[in-house]
This record gives C-alpha cells, structure tokens and sequence, in this order.
C-alpha cells in the first residue's frame, strides 16, 4: 500500500525526552505528511533539539507549552493542529524511544481500508517483549486491564493504557475535547468517550522497546487514582448507555438484580449478626430470603455482563480512506 497517499500525521508530547527525541524525529517514514510536537513545558532542552531538528525537516510543527498540562493536555493540543492541516489519520508516538515506527503500517492500514476507527498497540500479544517489560509494568497493566473493560465496555482489548494509536480524523471530531483525561488517564477515558460514540477499536500486537527510561506510574495512581476515576467512567457509561441514550432489557436487569443483590448480603448479613450474637439458629425463612435474593441478583447481573459484553461496537464508522 502506498501510504504517501494520504494526509497522516504524528502528534507527539514531548517531556523531558532530550537524550530521545531527536532519534525519534529522525526514525519516522517519509510518507508522515506532518510531525507535530507539543512540548509540554518541558524543564529540559527537548524545545531547542526539536527546534533544531525542524530546521532539517520541514514536516516538523512545534507547539510548546508555557504551563504542563499532561499527556492528555499536550494531544489534545497535538490533535487541534492535526485536524487544522487537513490529516485524515492521526498517530500518537511518545518522545522516549519507546515506540518503533516501523509498526506505523500495522495502525494505519486497518483505518483505511475502513475496517476499525481506532487501533491501539497490545504489547500482550508478545510473550518475548512481556518478558521484556518491566515488572511493574506489567502488574500495573494486568491489574487495569480488567477493570479497564469493564469501564470503557471495550471487552474484546487488552493492555488499555498502551499510548501508541491510530485514530481516522471524522472520529476526532466527534470527540468532546473537554471531556478528555488531561493527564494519565488519557488513554483509558479516549476509549469511553469512543465507545459511547460507537467506534470500533481494534488491537494490534506491537511489542514496546524499554531502555533505562523510568516508569511514571506509580504506586499510588496504580492503587487510588486508577480505580477511582475508573469507577467513575463505568458509571458514567453505564447510565448515558443503557438509561439516557436507550432503554433494553439491560437497564432492566440493573434495576433488579442491584437491589436484590445488596438487599440479599445487608438483610443477611444483619440477621447472621442478630442471631448469631444470641446464640440461636435463625428461621428458615430468616435464611432462605436473602440467599435466594443474593443467588437471583447474582444470575441477573450475570446476564446483564452478557449483553454488556455482546453490545462492545463491532462495525467501524469510517467508510475506507479514498486516493
């Protein structure tokens, strides 16, 4: 396929990537029609190599921050330009070295030949590079996976937070910009706010290359930050989906097996206490109610799951890319 065809452009954020991202700038194929770089108000002297590096290479567009605002910050920014030069597929590749650009063909051809709207990098497909990532890498990313589907409604993907993507340029104008995570949730809240659009997200195996860069994610996000906004995201779609946007049999089975499920374990749970504290056996009645309301909540979310699962977009919106 002959990608000079057609109008595809790089967004890359750059901070404190100094040591890395003239080598990236340089690596990238001839047929990137634009390289925008946004650097994001970096402490270091990524601006001047990148200045210098556009002086080469015309294709290069340098946005710079005056105050950092996150990765999400710095690709909203990015993408605003693409769309302003008329790009048709727009990429996003980190500053660190991280991301082979000879993977480019394996994101860009699916979008168009009109066969997803988003793809995204799985660095799990790749028992060599897993070995590879580092540990905790890897149990920050396993841990989120699940989580992460179950919040964005993306069950098919896997390795959420991988940050090298495609995406065709009508999706991008779809998206609320202001509705996008500015910092590390960026990834994981692109793909909500694709799903409740319907888009169709594809994973391709891309294996990552690790140098002696240092991880930025912590701990702490790992633990707090990440379930919480991703809880948040599930609920979020959970009623604009099945109580704003429509009404199924899925916003029926929400409406009673929630209730009979905590009403089963707070009204079981309370009478175990009572009885239990007076050193008597509890009616039969007292027993059989909350565990049929807990087995019955259970069988009902348990269909719900299903349909939640079966309803994850699987026709892309993007009609193929024309020459």
């Amino acid at each position: 396929m002959n990608f000079t065809e057609f109008n595809i452009a790089v967004v890359i954020p750059a901070y404190d990537v100094e040591r890395d991202i003239q080598p990236v700038l340089y690596g990238l194929p001839v047929y990137i029609k634009h390289i925008i770089v946004v650097e994001d108000a970096s402490p270091d002297s990524s601006a001047e190599l990148i200045t210098a590096a556009a002086k080469e290479d015309t294709r290069i567009t340098l946005i710079s921050h005056s105050e950092n605002q996150g990765v999400g910050g710095a690709m909203i920014s990015g993408f605003r330009k693409a769309l302003e030069l008329g790009a048709q597929i727009v990429i996003k590749l980190d500053g660190d070295g991280q991301m082979d650009p000879a993977h480019i063909p394996a994101l860009i051809t699916p979008l168009i030949q009109g066969k997803a709207d988003y793809v995204k990098g799985n660095r799990f497909r790749d028992f060599h590079s897993l070995q590879q990532m580092p540990f905790i890498r890897r149990v920050g990313n396993l841990g989120l996976s699940f989580l992460t589907k179950a919040a964005t409604g993306y069950w098919s993907i896997f390795d959420p937070t991988n940050g090298f993507f495609a995406i065709r340029a009508e999706l991008l104008t779809q998206l609320s910009f202001e509705r996008i995570d500015k910092r590390y949730f960026f990834e994981t809240s692109m793909l909500a706010n694709l799903y409740l659009l319907g888009a169709l997200v594809v994973d391709i195996p891309i294996p990552a290359r690790y140098g002696n860069e240092i991880s930025n994610l912590s701990i702490r996000r790992a633990l707090f930050e990440f379930p919480f906004k991703l809880f948040t995201t599930f609920l979020q779609r959970i009623l604009l989906k099945y109580y704003i946007y429509d009404f199924s049999m899925m916003s029926l089975y929400l409406m009673f097996g929630i209730p009979l499920l905590l009403f089963g374990g707070l009204f079981g749970g309370v009478k175990w206490v009572e009885y239990a504290s007076q050193r008597i056996p509890a009616p039969t009645g007292t027993v059989m109610l909350p565990t049929l309301s807990v087995i019955l909540g259970i069988q009902i979310l348990l269909s719900a799951i299903e349909i939640d699962m079966n309803s994850t977009p699987r026709k892309a919106l993007s009609d193929p890319l024309e020459k």
